[in-house]
């Protein structure tokens, strides 16, 4: 069995960068899960305005309320099945930042009605989000977003695109340090940078089932739609 990632980017993911091949390669199949722990050198804010949006979205853990540099960081990539029977692998970022830290949480699955991975973002998973995974030349990753869908009981909508937010992920593998080095923008068509981080962190690989998912990883609410 070949990983979420592996299966969304198809002969692309042979292109990667042997350390990101090993880190996209977590899930149930390989049987291994990612801790990676680092620094990123800046977390930042679009203008004054997203502030209250950003403070909103933190309530569920989507996104970051606060900024920062050399903030210590932690990456955790569990695979598990969820309540729907789905292979899915948690990306749950925390941020030491003074005051307490603060988690920006998403679950993925692999989605091949839209033959992408599927991001659900937050606690609640209330958003989900089309992810497109490629191999730029040089053997990194980029991961750009699509489609941003609200789910709520009986609602389901399309987030219009004048209040969505498009995520750039762009991460690599630097040989002479032993880091991987990532750096995230969201940004908004009609007004601009949004919020984002970057930094570098290692990488430590455990064993998923005897691992397991620590309490607390996992979202509160599972949703089944796509």
């Amino acid at each position: 069995m070949t990983s979420i990632f592996a299966r969304a980017m198809g002969d692309g993911f042979a292109r990667l960068h042997p350390q990101l091949q090993r880190r996209f390669s977590v899930g149930l199949g390989s049987g291994e899960a990612c801790v990676g722990r680092g620094s990123m050198d800046r977390i930042w804010h679009g203008r004054a305005f997203v502030k209250p949006f950003l403070a909103l979205g933190a309530t569920r853990n989507i996104l970051v309320p606060r900024t920062g540099r050399d903030v210590p960081f932690t990456i955790e990539n569990i695979p598990y099945t969820d309540a729907f029977g789905r292979e899915t692998v948690t990306f749950v970022r925390t941020f030491a930042l003074p005051g307490g830290p603060r988690r920006f949480d998403a679950t993925m699955v692999h989605s091949p009605e839209r033959s992408c991975v599927l991001d659900y973002l937050g606690t609640h998973q209330h958003l989900a989000t089309d992810l497109r995974l490629s191999a730029e030349p040089d053997g990194s990753l980029l991961i750009r977003s699509g489609e941003h869908r609200f789910r709520e009981g009986p609602f389901d909508l399309r987030v219009p695109e004048l209040i969505g937010g498009e995520a750039e992920v762009r991460e690599s593998f630097d040989d002479a340090t032993g880091r991987f080095r990532i750096r995230v923008a969201v940004t908004n068509r009609r007004f601009g940078p949004l919020f984002g981080y970057e930094g570098t962190f290692r990488a430590r690989y455990v064993d998923a089932l005897r691992h397991g998912v620590r309490a607390g990883l996992r979202p509160v609410r599972e949703e089944a739609r796509a």
